[in-house]
């Protein structure tokens, strides 16, 4: 079967590889970074920033996992939690901090991009999330008070505006943040690689790392052959259930989530659903997104009840909805479908796990891969260079897998059948 890769619209419009290195012995380093995605590299770079001798040991290629799956969409906020969520879970001070940390994700990507000089089709064009009903519009005003509180970029437009800028009159009001927008994520994460390495990193792909073994001081990482000694190890795969990646995939609710690429769209259609090519994500159950890219295809996602043969048939549903949503003349033919995996947390909120001395793993992006994996690295490398776990911004959680976990995929499709029965109920 084709690979995901290949099935990726990004695959086939993104900037050229980095040169990597290519592990044939063993290596000492200060820290040592299992997994080469957005969480991974961000840590890198910032680590050799500060003259930390850093290794990255990534088990495929770079972007072959969620890193170079998902949509492109830059979210500065959480999908499913909420503020007030932060705060009972971790108390006022810290879930403000947590929340203060989430809210600049979205700016982070887009300064790595312009001081690093990366070519990722990055648009700052602001992110929009619609309501569909009254209650959901007086939740998404709520927000807007609060990010406003903190001093973020929110506004809350009417529903008037919302048809305005979408083309949908469906729509109640939206809270917009001007600081989201879109990129194109395979070029940007290659284009971290490069930043990383320039400046003093080392990243090997092919590397599989099967077990971290603890040797006096230092982390001893077995890598099929090879091996690797660090003080630090620092573990970013995200629902990677291979190798040393299932003590951090075990955690986790692993959610499968198709992705298309259209056609591209005529400019009479831009016009009306995206005149400032603004990306969105509404506040129904089962959420409706769309963005452009540089080509003007439309990217839209979705997920399955039923696995089997689902990339023909979700596909085909994704392009079904985008177009009786947005009212297009016809169904847009669908030129690439792939599928990606977010790692979902019980709470909807990120963690940092210590599996031992200097041995941290971080997940749960929980939809939100772009800006939030932006911050979790900036929040390891820290943790990597003698921050205590304590005094970071992102609640800790212990090693303890998840129930049941085998039967994750069977609860995801509950909750996606809840959420299309709660919409239907609610004419939406």
């Amino acid at each position: 079967m084709e690979s995901e890769t290949l099935r990726s619209l990004w695959w086939h419009t993104t900037e050229p590889p980095p040169q990597t290195a290519k592990l044939s012995g063993g290596v000492e380093a200060e820290v040592a970074i299992v997994g080469g995605g957005f969480t991974g590299l961000t840590a890198a770079l910032h680590l050799a920033e500060r003259g930390i001798e850093v290794v990255v040991l990534e088990a495929e290629t770079l972007g072959a996992g969620a890193s170079g799956l998902n949509g492109g969409f830059v979210v500065p906020n959480f999908a499913k939690a909420d503020s007030a969520q932060a705060t009972r879970r971790l108390g006022e001070a810290r879930g403000r901090a947590l929340l203060e940390l989430v809210s600049r994700g979205a700016e982070r990507v887009f300064e790595t991009a312009r001081a690093h000089n990366i070519v990722c089709d990055a648009a700052e064009t602001g992110w929009m999330q619609p309501a569909h009903n009254e209650a959901a519009a007086e939740i998404a005003r709520a927000r807007v008070d609060f990010w406003r509180s903190l001093g973020r970029p929110v506004e809350y437009l009417s529903g008037a505006e919302v048809t305005k800028r979408t083309g949908m009159a469906r729509y109640h009001g939206a809270l917009f943040d001007r600081s989201g927008g879109t990129v194109q994520p395979l070029s940007y994460l290659r284009g971290l690689a490069r930043a990383a390495i320039k400046h003093g990193a080392t990243i090997y792909e092919g590397a599989s790392v099967a077990a971290a073994v603890r040797q006096g001081d230092r982390w001893r990482l077995d890598c099929s052959g090879p091996t690797i000694t660090a003080k630090t190890v620092l573990l970013c795969t995200n629902a990677a259930m291979s190798g040393l990646g299932r003590r951090l995939a075990r955690t986790i609710v692993p959610l499968p989530v198709y992705q298309i690429a259209t056609e591209p769209l005529p400019p009479e259609a831009v016009e009306r659903i995206a005149p400032q090519r603004v990306p969105v994500s509404d506040m129904r159950g089962n959420i409706f997104t769309y963005r452009l890219d540089r080509d003007d295809r439309l990217i839209s996602g979705g997920m399955s009840l039923v696995p089997l043969g689902a990339h023909q048939r979700v596909g085909q549903a994704v392009a079904d909805r985008l177009a009786r949503e947005l009212k297009l003349p016809d169904v847009p033919r669908v030129d690439y479908v792939w599928r990606g995996v977010a790692a979902m947390t019980t709470d909807f909120l990120p963690r940092l796990i210590e599996f031992g001395p200097g041995f941290i793993g971080a997940i749960g992006c929980n939809g939100r891969g772009i800006a939030m994996t932006t911050m979790l690295g900036e929040v390891l490398a820290d943790a990597a260079t003698g921050t205590a776990l304590s005094d970071l911004p992102v609640p800790t959680a212990s090693t303890t897998a998840i129930p049941l976990r085998p039967l994750a995929g069977l609860a995801a499709s509950a909750a996606l059948l809840q959420a299309r029965w709660r919409d239907w109920r609610a004419g939406v």
